[in-house]
């Protein structure tokens, strides 16, 4: 009997208009993407096996002790975080001629790959970070875990369109409760909106917040370092009753700790099948394979707010 199962198509870029005759001097990157990670947050080199985070809690406050008194004991606790780094690849087709090109031709194509590679990567430590999803598919990835602000962040404020600054006043009363700080304050574009929605209370017309209006993207509000990413928006749910996140307030600068091992690399793969889509000779094809590894750990949890909106049950 023949075989009637199919193949996936492969995806790869044709070489039907790829390289002109004077083949590539320039290439206009449409890739768009930053990390409201790494825009709020510190980054420190992580070795390849990972490195363990202490955090350290003292209670209470250092007392007097007069000559010859007992010195009171304080309450403190230790605590270990992981923070261990994660593979995450990005790669492509492409027809064979690219390895024949000059190596000056070349260059350009290979500078946009890895340029579009960097902002991928960036959106990935967000989506990871945040969700705990694989950025592929939207799923939730077991190697990932808990280890994500949707799952480890309980404390939420409900988001409210029309008061959108009083629910980032209620997130940093609440972290400031806890004796933590407030220094980084991320939203999504939705957020971002009704910020500059909201007029002035004396019943103008005058927006309070201009900053936010016609797409604004403020780096600081209210002393905190600020960030607008649809990142933050990547793991809406559909499902009635979930939280999803519009805002995250809280110390992401000594809280939080994300990093990554050496730096990107990149490998031409001319031979096999290395992505599942067939043997590349048989296509003609190579290809282009980026990949780094990266890694975060939420060191506090009462460090943070997620402010979230419910998704409401079909009516």
């Amino acid at each position: 009997m023949a075989d009637t199962q199919t193949s996936t198509p492969a995806v790869h870029t044709t070489s039907e208009g790829l390289f002109s005759p004077q083949q590539i001097g320039e290439i206009f990157n449409r890739v768009a993407g930053h990390s409201t990670i790494a825009a709020l947050s510190a980054q420190k080199p992580i070795p390849f096996a990972g490195v363990e985070s202490y955090v350290f809690t003292m209670d209470g406050e250092a007392a007097i002790v007069g000559e010859g008194q007992p010195k009171p004991a304080g309450k403190a606790d230790f605590a270990k975080v992981l923070v261990k780094p994660l593979k995450v690849v990005y790669q492509h087709r492409l027809t064979d001629e690219f390895k024949y090109m000059a190596d000056e031709a070349a260059l350009p194509y290979l500078e946009a790959f890895m340029d579009g590679f960097a902002k991928k990567i960036a959106r990935a430590l967000d989506i990871m970070a945040f969700h705990g999803l694989n950025p592929a598919d939207k799923t939730a990835s077991e190697l990932i875990g808990s280890n994500c602000f949707d799952k480890k962040i309980t404390e939420t404020v409900e988001f409210d369109a029309a008061n959108a600054d009083d629910n980032i006043q209620a997130a940093v009363t609440t972290v400031q409760g806890k004796d933590r700080y407030t220094n980084g304050f991320a939203m999504t574009p939705a957020f971002a909106t009704a910020m500059g929605n909201i007029k002035e209370k004396t019943g103008s017309k005058v927006p309070m917040y201009p900053e936010f209006r016609f797409g604004g993207h403020p780096q600081s509000f209210g002393g905190m370092k600020a960030d607008v990413n649809n990142t933050l928006a990547f793991g809406a749910s559909t499902k009635a009753g979930d939280k999803n996140d519009e805002a995250i307030v809280g110390d992401f600068q000594n809280a939080l700790k994300w990093g990554y091992t050496n730096s990107m690399k990149t490998e031409l793969i001319e031979y096999g099948d290395p992505d599942g889509q067939g043997d590349l000779k048989h296509t003609n094809q190579v290809v282009l394979r980026a990949e780094a590894y990266i890694g975060w750990g939420i060191l506090d949890t009462d460090s943070f707010v997620r402010i979230v909106k419910t998704v409401p049950a079909a009516s």
